[in-house]
């Protein structure tokens, strides 16, 4: 029980200082170097901490605490700004949208979900973990993250959830290289079955995915017709969080595509 309250005491820490060093860590619970860095090393491999992407030697908590407590992002800017629009998107496509997180190489997490009123219509739980190289929002991500990021998710294995599913290296960033081109990434049964999304990048200001945006729906109502316009979309609904998030929050997306009033659920 001892070595859990450490670990425990530690997330928490690093959760309050992050991005924190193990030098700073060690300082601070009087703890030796190689304990505190036992400890960090756990907690990664769970998937609750991970090194700073701009600073291997420093640490901060993973979006994996978010499979815990989901509302921990409500009042988040991400969430403010996500929120309005996916509501829009799922108003104009009447089909399911999706707002998750990257932990790479572990996956995306569902974080919040807006539910269209089909009675057949596809389900993720917020707090959900789906595989980077099997989905649409993981492909979203995938394809503006690092290539260190992405050789690091081709080590961890790409392993196969159906015939769809990329499981080859270099069909993997051949598509990821379309996704960055087109601006939106799409899976046709690649994780579950006869389920199809269409996801899109929010990004920060230097490019950094901190987010994925998705409309889902099951195979049957996909039509591949649609594909350029579901994607323009759902890429604009993801600008349109950027911005948000960034501060422009008057600022209006030009799209070709009309909302229609929303319905009373």
């Amino acid at each position: 029980m001892k070595s859990v309250t450490r670990s425990l005491r530690i997330l928490e820490a690093v959760a309050q200082h992050q991005p924190v060093t193990v030098g700073e860590l060690t300082k601070l619970f009087g703890l030796p170097k190689s304990t505190v860095q036992r400890t960090l090393n756990t907690l990664n491999e769970a998937g609750w901490l991970r090194a700073d992407r701009r600073d291997t030697t420093s640490w901060e908590v993973g979006v994996r605490v978010l499979a815990v407590r989901p509302a921990a992002l409500q009042g988040s800017s991400l969430f403010a700004a996500a929120r309005e629009p996916m509501v829009r998107l799922r108003d104009a496509l009447n089909e399911t949208i999706h707002l998750s997180v990257p932990d790479a190489p572990h996956g995306t997490v569902v974080v919040d979900r807006v539910d269209c009123d089909h009675v057949v219509r596809t389900f993720h739980a917020v707090g959900d973990i789906s595989p980077l190289h099997a989905t649409a929002t993981g492909h979203s991500v995938l394809a503006h993250l690092p290539g260190t990021d992405l050789d690091a998710v081709v080590a961890h294995g790409l392993r196969s959830y159906s015939a769809s599913t990329p499981v080859d290296a270099a069909q993997l960033r051949s598509e990821l290289a379309r996704v960055r081109a087109e601006g939106y990434a799409v899976n046709r049964n690649q994780f579950r079955p006869d389920v199809c999304a269409i996801a899109a990048p929010v990004l920060d200001a230097d490019g950094t995915p901190l987010a994925s945006v998705a409309v889902s729906m099951p195979a049957s109502r996909y039509d591949e017709s649609r594909l350029p316009e579901w994607g323009r979309m759902v890429a604009d609904t993801a600008a349109e969080i950027t911005r948000r998030r960034s501060g422009g929050w008057f600022s209006s997306p030009t799209r070709a595509w009309t909302t229609p009033a929303p319905r009373h659920r």
